[in-house]
């Protein structure tokens, strides 16, 4: 491990310009041309340590595959690791969030979720091939261009590629200031709930009217009691659209609701609650959409294991390495679920994902790549 992160650390300028010129070629996920201009960028720096196959995806960018030329001849199974070349950010970010590189830390829009940790992996393997070092699976990088807003078009690569894998590396940056790897997730889904009402003149005609957002109110109340936090799941009606004018009975009204879920098992109690949702008032209609986009990724035996691992390479380098849950999810979802050995969490050290101050510590740059290579390396 020392040799990799001596490595790292006299890379470390090279790792920090190519940050840069990720950050500095925007990619949002609404634009499918933005984002090809990222996925060149990588594909033309990187294709000449790694095979480089391009997916398309209707209305996205595209998907990037890159399958490294690494030390050791004979390669059993496969590891994959996981990014995403979208980011929330709209174009012209940049001018109001300028790359900058201040009080110890790199700035910009994407630069801690995720093209640090892009960044990073890319430049381990790098460093296996410098160093020399054996590697005795195949080592692909998927970088899938929609994770911001579902993986919708990805999720079928991502678990076909999952399934050939012994184990996964997500390159989601880590929790909290120390950089803690993420060993669960939670299961992240959302439903739309659309009453329907009876307009009417709500002066002239009250009676014959039948208020959709009173109705819905009803509903909202009895979906937030879907919560149970002794199980780790979670019901939040966030946003609510209904009605015309104050002087219209309203025939119409929805509200989106986000769901998360620490085990799989609670996914179809929950549905089935939603669905059996009915109508106090006779008058109106109640109509469900939606259900679970992302599996949770449950902290099994084999990923436990794995992070035991991890934070044995971790110490070696003097770092200690800690794990945390979290309520967010990522591709490592699709993984975990299938059964594959995941760890997430382990890109950029920082803060501030989708947020204005959102920045990764230049001090953990080297050891941060050196723990990447050196789970390459030590892989079973």
């Amino acid at each position: 491990m020392d040799s990799f992160l001596s490595w790292a650390r006299a890379n470390e300028r090279r790792i920090v310009a190519t940050i840069r010129e990720m950050v500095e070629c925007e990619s949002p996920s609404d634009d499918p041309a933005a984002i090809n201009r990222q996925v060149e960028q990588i594909a033309d720096r990187w294709g000449k340590i790694a095979k480089v196959t391009r997916k398309k995806a209707k209305g996205h960018g595209d998907h990037l595959l890159l399958e490294f030329a690494l030390p050791g001849k004979k390669k059993a199974g496969q590891l994959l690791a996981l990014g995403h070349t979208d980011t929330v950010w709209p174009l012209g970010t940049l001018k109001t969030m300028p790359w900058r590189e201040a009080e110890g830390r790199l700035w910009g829009p994407g630069v801690y979720d995720m093209k640090g940790g892009i960044a990073f992996f890319l430049y381990a393997m790098e460093a296996l091939r410098e160093l020399d070092i054996p590697v005795t699976r195949k080592v692909v990088l998927l970088l899938d261009s929609d994770e911001e807003i579902g993986s919708l078009s990805s999720r079928p690569l991502i678990e076909a590629q999952a399934r050939k894998s012994n184990g996964v590396l997500v390159l989601e940056p880590g929790t909290g200031p120390t950089g803690k790897l993420k060993t669960a997730r939670k299961g992240v889904g959302g439903f739309e709930v659309t009453v329907t009402g009876k307009a009417a003149h709500a002066g002239v005609d009250f009676s014959n009217g039948a208020n959709a957002i009173v109705e819905l109110a009803r509903q909202i109340e009895k979906i937030a009691g879907f919560t149970d936090l002794g199980i780790g799941l979670t019901v939040n009606p966030g946003v609510i659209h209904g009605g015309t004018r104050s002087n219209v009975v309203p025939a119409s009204a929805t509200v989106d609701v986000d769901i998360r879920i620490a085990r799989l098992k609670d996914a179809g109690p929950l549905e089935k609650k939603f669905r059996a949702l009915k109508p106090v008032d006779p008058r109106c209609t109640v109509t469900i959409t939606g259900g679970l986009n992302r599996p949770p990724m449950e902290r099994t035996k084999a990923i436990a294991a794995w992070f035991g691992e991890a934070r044995k390479l971790a110490a070696q380098i003097g770092i200690e390495l800690e794990e945390s849950s979290t309520g967010g999810g990522s591709d490592g979802n699709f993984t975990g679920a299938l059964g594959v050995p995941t760890l997430d969490g382990l890109g950029a050290v920082g803060e501030g994902a989708h947020a204005v101050n959102e920045s990764l510590f230049i001090d953990r740059i080297a050891d941060r790549t050196a723990l990447l290579a050196g789970l390459v390396a030590n892989v079973v």
